[in-house]
């Protein structure tokens, strides 16, 4: 009789025994699993959803635009200033960008006096960008390709005068700094002025419908 209570003490107490490993075996499964849980939220909606790449900032008082058209009888030079612009990058590749530009900056900066202002004015008018209606040209990328280590071919939507149209040209990024070069066809945007492809018999007042564009960005 004596040694069949101690028989049922001794399974009471494994039984309490095990049933306590029990709770505590439970009790860090279910830790473990809610941080697995908490972990996965965290972590894996973070992977499943990556930033867009980054967004950096054109630096427009020390960014510049330089124009150069081309006549019969020679050429002029200018600047333009930029409203604002930004480019997108992933990993430390280009990947897009977009400008504004004041069209109401627009100047020459290969002459002086009377003649600098007397052409600055032309420009300004309706013969040319009509500034007044038109204060803004804007870019938007839409296409960039990588042509070398830090060159870029890139395509993007030009707007001038209201008038949209795509560009193709060349973006180089070194550090901080980007250039970029291009040709624009005047006659594309309702330039009319001097232009061979709306007039006829110019003879030597005519001016190309191409001018270049280079633009040198800090960001």
């Amino acid at each position: 009789m004596q040694k069949s209570e101690n028989q049922e003490r001794n399974y009471s107490l494994i039984y309490k025994s095990l049933t306590h490993l029990k709770t505590k075996i439970n009790s860090k499964i279910m830790k473990k699993n809610i941080l697995t849980l908490a972990l996965t939220l965290v972590f894996g909606t973070a992977f499943a959803n990556p930033v867009d790449g980054e967004k950096k900032e054109v630096k427009t008082e020390s960014s510049t635009v330089t124009w150069k058209a081309y006549k019969v009888t020679g050429s002029h030079t200018g600047t333009i200033a930029l409203k604002s612009g930004a480019l997108m990058f992933d990993e430390g590749k280009l990947t897009g960008g977009e400008f504004i530009v004041d069209m109401t900056t627009i100047n020459t900066t290969d002459l002086t006096g009377d003649y600098k202002q007397k052409l600055d004015g032309h420009l300004h008018s309706d013969d040319f960008f009509s500034t007044a209606s038109n204060p803004t040209s804007s870019l938007k990328f839409t296409k960039v390709e990588a042509s070398g280590k830090n060159s870029y071919k890139v395509t993007g939507d030009l707007t001038i005068k209201g008038i949209t149209k795509p560009v193709t040209f060349d973006v180089s990024v070194y550090g901080s700094k980007a250039t970029a070069t291009m040709k624009i066809d005047r006659a594309q945007y309702n330039v009319k002025y001097g232009s061979g492809s709306f007039f006829d018999n110019l003879g030597d007042k005519t001016i190309y419908d191409e001018f270049d564009l280079v633009v040198d960005l800090e960001f």
